[in-house]
C-alpha cells in the first residue's frame, strides 16, 4: 500500500526535504507540500517536476492552528507529518498528529515566540500522549541537532567503552556576497547568536555571555577559522542519553563583519521581541528587521563555498583515552545545482527526509517521543552515504583537545 507525506514548511528546508523526498518516491509515495503561503508551495512543486519528473500536491494550512491542521492531515491520509516550518509551531503540529495518530517529524525544538528560549520539555511532555496514540515522534532530525547525535551515537557503538568529553563543531564558511544576511529564518537565527551561552560540565549548565569564549579549529576543507561557543538543543537530550559525559559543547563560526552588524543591531534593538510603538502601530524590532534581510531561500544561487559540521569526541576504550572526530563536508554549489538550494537548507533537509524513510519502513520506530541518538546510528549513517551527505572519521591521539579562550 502506497505511503502518504505530509511536509509543512516552505522555505529553504522545505525545498530541499521536498526534492528528497521526490527523489525517493518509493518510500514517501504521495507527497503534500503546505505552508502559509501556498504560492511558496507551488514553486518548490514546479520546480520538482522539472527536475525529478514527480508531481507533488501544494495545500494552504496555518500551522498555529491545530484545527487546520488536523483537516489537513485528514485530508491528506497522511502517514507522516515532517515538520519544517517555524520552531514556534512544533506543539501544535505535534497535537494535530496525535489527534489524528500520524507520525512526527521535525528538525528543531519548540521555541515559544515570546521568549527567546528554546528546549525539549514540552514537547518530551507529550511521549505519554503519543504512546497512548500508538505513533511516535522523532525530535530534531536536522544536522544540528540530528546528524550531531547519530554521530555521537555511532562513536559511541564502534568507537568508545564511555564518552568523556564531546565538543559540536559547526563551520560555515559559504559566501552570499551580500553585506548581511542569515542562511536560515532570520527571526531564529538571531535569537540563538545574541542569546548567552551555556555548556554542561560536571553535571551543572554553566552559562557565559554571548559570544565569549571562542577556539580556532582547522576545519578539514576549509581551514582554520574563530568558532564560538553557543547554546544549542541537541546538549539537552546527549547530556540525558550519553552515560559517563563528564563535558558538553556546542561551537559555530562567525566571521568578524556578521559579529560586527549583528552587534550593532543589537546595540540600537533591532534583535527586541517585545512590541514597540512606531508611528501608532505595534511592531515587533526583530520581525520588522527580518523584512529587510535577503530572504534565505533566494541566497542559494549566490552562494560558494563549503560547511563542515562535526563532533570531537573524547573517552575510554580499552582503558585506553581515544579522540575521535566525525564530520561531514557539503559544497553550496554542488547542493543548489541538486536541489536548488544552498548547504545549510541542504544539510538540514536530507537529514530530515532520512529520518522519515527510516520511520516510514519501520528501520527506526518506537512509539512516544524521542531523540535521534535513541535509536542504532548504523542505518541513518549507511543513508547519509546514499542521499548525498558522505562523512569522515579521524582516529586521533588519545590526548588531543581544543584550545578555548575568552573571546
Amino acid at each position: 500500500m502506497s505511503k502518504k507525506t505530509l511536509i509543512i514548511g516552505a522555505g529553504g528546508v522545505g525545498n530541499v526535504v521536498a526534492f528528497k523526498c521526490a527523489m525517493n518516491t518509493d518510500t514517501f509515495g504521495e507527497i503534500t507540500l503546505a505552508s502559509r503561503t501556498k504560492s511558496k508551495c507551488d514553486a518548490i512543486a514546479q520546480n520538482v517536476k522539472a527536475k525529478t519528473g514527480v508531481e507533488i500536491k501544494t495545500a494552504q494550512v496555518d500551522a498555529d492552528s491545530v484545527e487546520e491542521l488536523i483537516a489537513l492531515i485528514k485530508e491528506t491520509d497522511a502517514d507522516i507529518v515532517i515538520n519544517v516550518a517555524l520552531p514556534y509551531q512544533d506543539l501544535t503540529i505535534m497535537d494535530a498528529c496525535a489527534a489524528c495518530q500520524v507520525d512526527y517529524l521535525d528538525t528543531a525544538n519548540y521555541e515559544h515566540p515570546d521568549e527567546a528560549k528554546f528546549e525539549y520539555k514540552e514537547q518530551w511532555a507529550r511521549d505519554q500522549l503519543f504512546r497512548e496514540q500508538h505513533i511516535m515522534g522523532l525530535l530534531g532530525s536536522g544536522f544540528d541537532p540530528g546528524v550531531t547525535n547519530v554521530f555521537v551515537a555511532y562513536a559511541q557503538k564502534h568507537y568508545f567503552d564511555e564518552i568523556h568529553t564531546i565538543d559540536i563543531l559547526d563551520c560555515n564558511a559559504g559566501d552570499h556576497g551580500y553585506p548581511f544576511a542569515t542562511n536560515f529564518n532570520p527571526e531564529i537565527n538571531l535569537r540563538e547568536v545574541s542569546a548567552k551561552g551555556r555548556y554542561w560540565e560536571n553535571g551543572k549548565w554553566i552559562e557565559t555571555e554571548p559570544m565569549a569564549i571562542k577556539q580556532v579549529w582547522d576545519y578539514p576543507e576549509v581551514g582554520p577559522k574563530d568558532s564560538y561557543l553557543l547554546y544549542h538543543e541537541e546538549m539537552e537530550s546527549l547530556v540525558k542519553n550519553i552515560p559517563h559525559l563528564k563535558r558538553i559543547r556546542f561551537f559555530m563560526t562567525f566571521g568578524e563583519s556578521y559579529l560586527t552588524h549583528m552587534r550593532v543591531l543589537e546595540n540600537v534593538g533591532m534583535l527586541g521581541i517585545e512590541p514597540v510603538e512606531h508611528q501608532g502601530q505595534k511592531i515587533v524590532p526583530i520581525e520588522f528587521l527580518k523584512t529587510l534581510l535577503p530572504d534565505p531561500a533566494s541566497l542559494g544561487p549566490r552562494t560558494k563555498g563549503k560547511t563542515n559540521i562535526g563532533v570531537f569526541v573524547k573517552g575510554i576504550k580499552d582503558g585506553e583515552s581515544k579522540t575521535v572526530y566525525i564530520y561531514q563536508v557539503s559544497d553550496h554549489e554542488k547542493c543548489y545545482e541538486e536541489v536548488m538550494s544552498q548547504a545549510v537548507s541542504y544539510t538540514t533537509g536530507v537529514p530530515a527526509m532520512i529520518g522519515a524513510k527510516l520511520m516510514l519502513e519501520k528501520r527506526w520506530y518506537q512509539e512516544g517521543v524521542h531523540n535521534m541518538e535513541e535509536f542504532d546510528p548504523d542505518p541513518f549513517m549507511e543513508e547519509l552515504n546514499k542521499q548525498g551527505l558522505p562523512w569522515q572519521v579521524m582516529e586521533l591521539d588519545g590526548d588531543a583537545s581544543l584550545e578555548v579562550k575568552e573571546a
